[in-house]
């Protein structure tokens, strides 16, 4: 054979094997602004509509500040945010309309996907809530926070129902309430993104995997107005059924103001497989927290917490099944077990140092549903107040707490702690 008939066999080969370069939308060629006051909704969703129909692409926002209405993502389509550009929320709350959301009363996201798989957002860009005018509605509002209770206002980004998902390198901030939530997603992976929110912005949670697994969060820094993270899997006085939140792993991030790493509250699906690894944690709430109710929850169980250091945290370890009390009041009398009595057992928490702490630490369960098998391993934690055990099994070794007043561990009679 030739060496031109070769030259050409080869081309035709390569032409076969090498797919065609994936469709690149620019939001400006479809009539975007990007002024900060005109809306760029439509424009931006047509650059999304055109790449999925095209098999998939990327949709570019670059320079200026991109206002826009609720948009959404489609299979195969990347949103990137180039740096020093801001996809900002309109602030006309008609923007947003109602939805059935999470099985219950809400308002569609500013960003959000459903059903879609192969998407991600990435870019050094800012995705803005613009929230202030939600948050001053939400103060209020009785039961605001309450999924259920009352039309719940806008997330930020919500996936619902996605498969392989990718965050990576964005700012997301203040949300009108909760940030960044997988609803039954798989395959996501969150990566070196920032989340922020004032300190008292409510319900602005960062990331809440809700009923969601196979999750990687790694070197996230959130600094809001309510949980760091919150994993969930169902809401208060949920009929069912409900699937668990599953096979998440968070490592080496940055807590700085919020309500802690949380497990719950409203967890009527359970949780299980859930490890944190290598987290800072200064001025939270909480550091280490797990929480439920008789009204919302079910097993949480093969969790751990390694390599943890906390500084002016409120409470450094807090679990309790008392939501939103950490402890009861007076006696407490078993009640009977139901699908929503939550059950925490199976948890290790390894290697904390926690300094100038609030509370060193409560782990409390209840009569009926007592918190077993909870493993303390080289903890140190330095406090004002000391930590309280009740209805609850714990063992370890190498545990230190110092409390500036009182007691430096409380057992009640209904509790067992062996510690070597």
């Amino acid at each position: 054979m030739n060496q031109r008939r070769i030259i050409s066999l080869t081309a035709m080969l390569l032409t076969v094997s090498l797919p065609a370069a994936a469709k690149v939308c620019d939001a400006h060629t479809y009539g975007a602004k990007a002024d900060g006051t005109t809306k760029d909704t439509k424009a931006i969703q047509a650059a999304i509509d055109d790449c999925a129909s095209a098999g998939g692409g990327t949709v570019k926002l670059a320079g200026g500040t991109f206002l826009s209405g609720p948009i959404v993502l489609k299979s195969k389509v990347t949103l990137d945010l180039a740096k020093g550009t801001t996809l900002m929320g309109s602030p006309d709350h008609a923007d947003y309309p109602a939805k059935t959301e999470f099985r219950a009363e809400g308002t569609q996201s500013l960003v959000s996907a459903t059903n879609a798989e192969n998407i991600a957002i990435t870019g050094g860009g800012t995705i803005d809530g613009n929230g202030e005018s939600w948050w001053a509605e939400a103060r209020a509002t009785h039961n605001a926070g309450v999924v259920g209770a009352v039309k719940f206002r806008p997330r930020l980004v919500v996936f619902d129902h996605c498969k392989h998902v990718r965050m990576e390198g964005v700012t997301v901030q203040n949300s009108p309430s909760w940030q960044v939530v997988p609803y039954y997603t798989d395959d996501m992976t969150i990566r070196n993104v920032r989340i922020l929110a004032p300190q008292h912005s409510p319900n602005t949670d960062a990331i809440d995997p809700f009923t969601s697994s196979n999750m990687v969060i790694d070197h996230v820094y959130a600094d809001v107005g309510d949980d760091n993270i919150a994993i969930k899997s169902g809401i208060i006085n949920s009929p069912g059924p409900d699937a668990p939140s599953k096979n998440i792993t968070i490592t080496d991030c940055e807590f700085m103001h919020g309500h802690g790493l949380s497990i719950g509250s409203e967890i009527a699906g359970g949780a299980n497989n859930i490890h944190a690894e290598r987290i800072h944690f200064k001025g939270t709430d909480q550091g280490i927290r797990i929480k439920a109710n008789r009204d919302r929850g079910n097993q949480v169980f093969n969790i751990s917490f390694k390599d943890i250091t906390m500084e002016d945290v409120r409470t450094s370890i807090l679990i309790s099944e008392y939501y939103p009390k950490v402890l009861p009041e007076g006696e407490v009398a078993a009640a009977p077990v139901t699908r929503l009595t939550p059950f925490f057992h199976d948890i290790t928490i390894e290697n904390v140092k926690s300094v100038k702490s609030g509370t060193a630490g409560v782990i409390v369960g209840l009569p009926e549903a007592p918190v077993k098998n909870v493993v303390l391993k080289n903890v140190n934690i330095a406090a004002e107040k000391g930590m309280t055990v009740a209805y609850a099994e714990v063992s370890g070794a190498d545990v230190h707490v110092t409390a500036a007043s009182g007691q430096a561990m409380t057992v009640a009679p209904n509790a067992k702690v062996s510690i070597k």
